[in-house]
């Protein structure tokens, strides 16, 4: 073996080794998502997510700091396309906008000692935005971009439940795996989630669905792009590895929202209630002719 190139390969290896092994491999490069509706069909149900309840939190647990980081529920927004025979063939898109993004931290002196109180630190919250290319320096188009989180839910499987008609009584509780692109920092993969929904009823009329995680969603950093940074498209000095053990390389992402047909409390929806046809005016339509005699 050539000098020259044995010595190259001792640099790469020892660099293999500083890094942890071999590098995490990037998610696929991407601006939004995009879900096609199922088949139309007369059991099909078209929900709305209501933007004045739920959440969208994380957890990064580090041997000596521990983050929690959540958005208002007006963050949240999105449709599912619910066929309640077959839950199977629903399929949904949620989006979340980290824009009002807050962080908050506890601390321990080194590892294995307890945790301090829960404070917001202004300078984490910073650099938070640095790391996700959401800072104040960020061009307006590129934050458009970076401040959304989006998952495509393209299938459903191990539902407790498939047809919610054979199941009576006006709560209807089913668990089950839901899978799809996760879309992060303008980069997607597909993940899986565990949920639990809760579909509340009046009589035979769907009037919502109530939607959160069994099991956080485990996202990795280094996957997303999403690392240390000094202002946008700035590396900062220090990298993920290097800041370990205080800061931790996933975040454990929880979600809950409800959603209902229409986005509107009580309305049955297009399935049960069709709405009138687009600029149609009742007061413009001509009367009914008379009766014959």
């Amino acid at each position: 073996m050539p000098r020259r190139f044995a010595s190259a390969l001792v640099v790469c290896v020892a660099l293999a080794c500083a890094c942890g092994g071999e590098p995490v491999k990037l998610a696929e490069k991407a601006q939004k998502l995009e879900v096609k509706p199922p088949p139309p069909a007369p059991t099909t149900v078209h929900l709305v997510v209501d933007g004045t309840s739920g959440r969208l939190g994380f957890d990064m647990d580090a041997p000596i700091e521990k983050i929690r980081g959540k958005v208002p529920a007006s963050a949240l927004s999105g449709e599912v396309w619910l066929d309640p025979t077959d839950l199977a063939k629903s399929r949904g898109l949620v989006r979340v906008d980290l824009r009002d993004l807050e962080l908050f931290q506890r601390t321990a002196p080194e590892p294995g000692k307890e945790f301090g109180e829960e404070v917001k630190s202004d300078t984490q919250n910073q650099h938070a935005r640095d790391w996700l290319e959401i800072s104040p320096d960020t061009p307006a188009d590129d934050l458009a971009k970076n401040a959304i989180i989006e998952f495509a839910l393209t299938r459903i499987t191990a539902a407790s439940v498939t047809d919610l008609t054979q199941v009576t009584g006006p709560e209807r509780k089913v668990t089950f795996t839901a899978s799809g692109d996760f879309l992060l920092h303008q980069r997607k993969a597909e993940k899986s989630v565990e949920l639990e929904a809760t579909f509340r009823y009046d009589g035979d009329v769907l009037r919502e669905v109530e939607v959160k995680s069994v099991e956080p969603l485990t996202i990795g950093l280094d996957e997303y792009d999403v690392r240390p940074r000094s202002g946008f498209g700035k590396l900062a000095a220090k990298t993920l590895d290097q800041l370990a053990p205080k800061v931790a390389k996933e975040a454990e992402v929880s979600l809950e929202f409800i959603a209902r047909p229409d986005g509107k409390p009580g309305d049955p929806g297009p399935a049960t209630a069709p709405a009138p046809a687009p600029n149609s005016d009742p007061a413009a339509q001509p009367a009914p002719a008379p009766a014959a005699k």
